[in-house]
């Protein structure tokens, strides 16, 4: 009987875990950001800072709408151009967007997010120990692909400035919503590369991790 039973329980369980690893991550197509919405910018940039301690607790659909939209969405939507600059507006600047649920691909153009992989690689988005518990991370990914007959030293030079005029968006958007962020260089980029199974000429810069204040 205990045999039996050991027997129906390991089936369910199996079967329990084949329902999880088949499900799809689907593309998510993101409300219309609110751009009327925020505090003042003078307060904002008062109130600007990292933080490096979060709640758990999820970000709603429409304020990640807000935060991807201000860190690098269409502003301009006659010309594509968007709300932090690039050199030449090459663009080569890609979010992208990991949480418990898996990874995503920010596209700024549709403003929609798009499936990459069923996993949570949060962990993996960082060297620091609260990276794996924090509600989203992202990670700048710049292809070199976009650079037209650009030197190797300067593709290196305007995708870090690039991502630095990004993130800096997103600290500003944090400081007006109430939400705490932090920019993090100390990751293991040729890892997290493999996973999110990057091309050579697609390198991780940074990432960003933002969440709700714990205290």
């Amino acid at each position: 009987m205990r045999t039996l039973l050991a027997t129906v329980i390991l089936a369910v369980s199996m079967s329990s875990l084949a329902m999880t690893e088949t499900v799809e991550l689907k593309p998510l197509q993101l409300p219309k950001p609110q751009v009327t919405a925020g505090k003042p910018l003078m307060q904002v940039l008062k109130d600007r800072k990292s933080t490096r301690s979060f709640r758990n607790e999820k970000i709603p659909v429409q304020t990640l709408s807000n935060l991807l939209w201000a860190a690098f969405g269409v502003n301009r939507p006659d010309s594509g151009k968007r709300t932090a600059p690039s050199a030449v507006n090459w663009q080569e600047i890609d979010i992208y967007v990991a949480t418990a649920d898996g990874l995503y691909l920010f596209d700024g153009q549709f403003h929609k997010l798009l499936p990459v992989l069923n996993e949570d690689i949060r962990a993996l988005t960082g060297t620091q120990p609260y990276v794996k518990d924090v509600p989203l991370n992202l990670v700048y990914v710049a292809d070199f692909s976009k650079f037209k007959k650009v030197a190797s030293e300067d593709k290196v030079f305007y995708s870090a400035a690039d991502t630095g005029f990004i993130s800096e968006n997103v600290y500003l958007f944090c400081a007006s919503e109430g939400l705490a962020t932090v920019v993090r260089g100390s990751i293991d980029r040729s890892a997290l590369a493999r996973v999110m199974k990057l091309r050579p000429d697609q390198k991780i810069i940074l990432a960003q991790s933002v969440g709700y204040p714990k205290n």
